[in-house]
């Protein structure tokens, strides 16, 4: 099933994965205010539809995103929704999954875009980079604060310095892309979402949750900020219902309870 959000996002439900698909292949898919508007709209159909588990962020016509509209910027357009920053991702994120398929280029802000996916699939011939200084700018939608938490610190630096791109196969060896494929990167990204969508809906949520937040804490509180947040995760429905699907030797029937 299909809908417009706008004519610049698409969106597609494909057993409980929902593909945003960024729709200016025109402009490489340069981030308009409306696409913004579009990606934070299907973020809040993923929060709000039970029966969606995760979302896939991608780009139409083999690119996935080249960064800010620049045509907009000079006419007085900032590509951003209030509260969630560039593209309506860099500042907050969805209890949900999200992934990142990227073909094509990823740059500045459509870099940015995507390290704020929660899981990135590239294509072999992606290329990622902040180029922003070499337009007299600095990556502010995340790159120069978030890259640093997700590669080694002196890459980070360096890729912000010199605005030189990496191609999929550097980005995996540093950990910051999780699968290279051949193939349009939708397809494995969807392969990696249905292997999500297979797990409890409740321990998906509060994993991501957990993980987001745990960079923050100290030795001394990770252990009950993480039990805060699991709360009475292992005495839910489906705590029990995992473990006798176990048992049984078949697929869980998942209620998120």
């Amino acid at each position: 099933m299909s809908e417009v959000l706008t004519q610049e996002v698409l969106t597609e439900i494909d057993d409980g994965i929902l593909v945003v698909t960024i729709n200016r292949p025109e402009a490489k898919n340069a981030m308009s205010k409306a696409a913004a508007e579009g990606i934070s709209a299907a973020m809040d159909r993923l929060e709000a539809e039970s029966d969606l588990r995760v979302a896939i962020l991608t780009g139409a016509g083999g690119t996935f995103c080249s960064g800010m509209d620049l045509k907009g910027f000079l006419r007085g357009e900032r590509p951003f929704v209030q509260g969630r920053g560039f593209g309506g991702l860099t500042q907050w994120t969805p209890s949900k999954p999200v992934i990142a398929a990227v073909d094509g280029y990823a740059l500045a802000g459509g870099m940015e875009l995507a390290l704020s996916c929660d899981l990135i699939v590239a294509n072999s011939g992606a290329k990622f980079g902040i180029p922003e200084a070499k337009r007299g700018l600095a990556a502010a939608a995340g790159g120069l604060i978030k890259l640093p938490r997700q590669i080694p610190g002196r890459i980070a630096m360096e890729l912000a310095l010199t605005g030189d791109f990496i191609d999929a196969a550097r980005a995996y060896a540093l950990g910051f892309v999780n699968r290279v494929v051949e193939g349009p990167a939708i397809e494995g990204a969807k392969e990696l979402a249905r292997r999500i969508v297979e797990n409890g809906p409740l321990a998906i949520v509060k994993s991501k949750q957990v993980i987001r937040n745990s960079f923050h804490w100290s030795d001394e509180e990770m252990w009950d900020k993480q039990n805060d947040i699991l709360g009475n995760l292992f005495m839910t429905n489906d705590a029990r219902e995992g473990s006798l699907a176990f048992a049984e030797k078949r697929k869980p029937n998942w209620t998120g309870t």
